[in-house]
């Protein structure tokens, strides 16, 4: 089992993906300084690719909005019937004041 290097918190928040034609929103449920777990409207698989980037737009509690780049690290194939995607993301260089924003969370 592969062991994580930082801390997780369980949140609720929500977020924007960038550069997307439709269903832009997704949901964080967990994250940490350098990951975040999110749920997504269902989605064609081929928008997860592992590997790929994503830019996230994510909402402070201070209320400033800060870019988020992440590669796609996994995807569950969910079935067709499914309400949601989960999509595990690495960000990529994260910036101070998110790690800052994670550190307030703990």
């Amino acid at each position: 089992m592969e062991r994580r290097n930082t801390k997780r918190v369980t949140v609720n928040l929500r977020a924007e993906r960038i550069s997307c034609t439709k269903n832009c929103s997704v949901f964080i449920e967990n994250l940490s300084e350098s990951g975040i777990y999110m749920t997504t409207a269902p989605a064609k698989n081929s928008e997860y690719i592992l590997g790929t980037e994503l830019d996230l737009e994510l909402e402070l509690n201070s209320g400033k909005i800060i870019n988020l780049n992440c590669h796609v690290k996994w995807a569950v194939d969910n079935t067709p019937e499914a309400l949601t995607n989960s999509v595990g993301l690495e960000i990529i260089d994260p910036p101070s004041e998110y790690k800052e924003f994670v550190k307030s969370l703990h």
